[in-house]
């Protein structure tokens, strides 16, 4: 870890973590508040998957929409109309738009093998995405004059790399440039996350093993056709065995740098009671 103590994380006159999590958890909250005091550069890798890596696609997927429609069509083809997103830190909701749900077209789903392009396609984007955590961690200093820097990863990281591999190219680069911190929930606020899912079920990006293996499972258990599936209910069905899926995952990361509680992250108000948080975790550790 490139902090090896409190007192070294006390001194430090460049901070730099990593945090993740399961979406929810408090990553984002910690993140703007940094942010908002004016010492930290907040990145957000949720925001440049949807702005540099996914802006296209999802551009492109509004505009097909549009198309569709006589009037808008005409406005279109004659450079009249401006299409775009507005992704904002807060607001992710293009992306998650982009990604879409599978099933019932006249429920709003898409094909399954549409659905899984464009989760490769985020897979892609994320990878990226995270590796550029390194430049912006050097931009915040050199360009902005940021002294501190915080990456806000996304719900999925534990998905794309291979916490088991101690030469995972990804987090063998993020570790020796942030403190990773994991913000780890209980079972309360599993049951929570389930909760808030189940009322406004959202996309996600999932491995394709495990996706592939609950789309059959689900096909099976509901005995429908693909184009027949609620995608509402596919999505809820899978989310909380998604979380189960990703628990190990986040265990197995948290060898690469330290751990808070989501309970402690939800009581921190400033700066000085994040330095706090950060140095009780590293005294621990040690």
């Amino acid at each position: 870890m490139i902090y090896k103590s409190a007192d070294d994380w006390r001194a430090a006159k460049h901070k730099k973590v990593l945090l993740f999590a399961m979406s929810g958890l408090g990553k984002t909250h910690v993140s703007n508040m940094l942010r908002d005091s004016g010492e930290w550069f907040h990145y957000s890798v949720d925001y440049r998957i949807g702005t540099r890596y996914m802006g296209e696609h999802i551009a492109d997927n509004a505009k097909a929409e549009a198309m569709k429609v006589p009037f808008l069509r005409e406005l279109l083809l004659s450079d009249s109309i401006y299409i775009g997103s507005n992704i904002t830190f807060n607001n992710l909701a293009p992306l998650s738009t982009y990604l879409g749900k599978p099933g019932n077209p006249d429920k709003g789903g898409v094909a399954f093998e549409e659905y899984m392009r464009r989760q490769a396609q985020h897979r892609e984007a994320e990878l990226a995405a995270l590796m550029d955590t390194m430049h912006f961690s050097e931009r915040a200093q050199s360009l902005y004059g940021y002294d501190h820097f915080v990456c806000d990863t996304g719900g999925s990281i534990c998905e794309v790399v291979d916490p088991e591999d101690p030469n995972d190219p990804i987090l063998k680069a993020l570790s020796e440039n942030t403190l990773m911190v994991w913000i780890k929930g209980s079972d309360a606020h599993t049951e929570e996350l389930v909760k808030r899912f189940d009322r406004a079920p959202k996309p996600m990006y999932y491995q394709p093993e495990f996706l592939n293996a609950r789309w059959d499972e689900f096909l099976e258990k509901e005995g429908c056709s693909s184009d027949e599936v609620d995608p509402d209910a596919f999505v809820r069905w899978a989310y909380s065995q998604a979380l189960a899926h990703r628990q190990p995952r986040y265990e197995a990361m948290a060898n690469w740098g330290v751990t808070v509680c989501a309970s402690d992250v939800a009581k921190v108000k400033s700066v000085s009671d994040f330095d706090t948080l950060i140095a009780d975790a590293l005294e621990r550790s040690a």
